[in-house]
């Protein structure tokens, strides 16, 4: 695992994300490792949690821009990173290990999805797995007609971890929830658009100016009315989420360490069909 107290953001090639900010009371947070697709790792959501503590407080930020840097937002979670499998002495550790560090994960994610001020996504490209959850979390999204979305994990043998699964059912209904995360289907943005999931769809040349024209519009109102607004409508939208949360994290932690988990990534390494047992 990583060093779950470090506050600093790295250069170069460990660092993940970057935050600017601009004088217009944009912050523009960039998933920035085009190279990996913006594949995601342990220390992505640390850095996460971190620059979304800075944007918290810092009164120059009327509103987040969510965008990436290449072709995806973000392709799933980056199976090479380090630290990316928990290590125990027994199934049972194992799975406490990947419980714990799943619900500190949560508190990261909850903690930009939380934030005061309303995130706007723009999103291109590959969305998914994780790269998908995370759109979920803004509050508004914005696709380029070339995005593809997806929640892959029932493939692999794991449950959604990250509470996609639950933002899909309150934006689009249990139905389209478990038709998504249980064939692991992916979709279009059209289709995306029709259940609700985007407020918009651009052209990928005009995917920046659509996202940053809607950031505009929210930065020119009232801060306090703006986080207002976000913060009652969220209670309202996001009742029940926390008790949901946990169970998420629970059965993650439970499907991460199972035999069908090992043969799910062990068979899309070697591009077979997994053949899962149940154990």
């Amino acid at each position: 695992m990583i060093d779950t107290t470090d506050t600093s953001i790295p250069d170069g090639d460990e660092r993940r994300l970057r935050l600017d900010v601009g004088k217009d009371g944009i912050g523009v947070l960039t998933l920035c490792r085009p190279a990996k697709l913006n594949a995601w790792s342990w220390e992505s959501s640390r850095q996460l949690g971190v620059l979304a503590d800075r944007i918290r407080f810092d009164d120059r930020i009327r509103v987040v821009l969510l965008r990436a840097e290449g072709r995806a937002f973000c392709a799933g979670i980056d199976v090479t990173a380090p630290g990316g499998g928990i290590e125990g002495e027994s199934g049972s550790a194992r799975s406490r290990g990947y419980y714990e560090g799943i619900r500190w994960a949560h508190e990261r994610f909850a903690a930009f999805a939380r934030l005061p001020q309303p995130v706007v996504a723009a999103v291109r490209g590959y969305c998914l797995g994780f790269g998908f959850e995370l759109a979920l979390m803004a509050d508004v999204r914005i696709a380029a007609d070339d995005a593809v979305f997806a929640l892959p994990e029932a493939q692999l043998g794991v449950a959604v971890d990250a509470g996609g699964d639950l933002r899909i059912a309150r934006e689009a209904g249990a139905g389209w929830a478990k038709f998504l995360a249980l064939t692991g289907r992916r979709i279009d943005a059209d289709t995306a658009w029709r259940l609700g999931l985007l407020q918009q769809i651009s052209s990928g040349a005009d995917l920046e100016q659509a996202a940053r024209t809607v950031a505009q519009e929210i930065a020119a109102n009232a801060p306090l009315a703006v986080q207002s607004v976000k913060r009652d409508i969220d209670a309202y939208a996001d009742a029940g989420l926390d008790a949901a949360l946990d169970r998420v994290a629970m059965s993650a932690a439970l499907t991460l360490t199972s035999d069908d988990a090992t043969e799910g990534f062990t068979a899309k390494a070697r591009r077979r069909p997994p053949d899962f047992r149940g154990a």
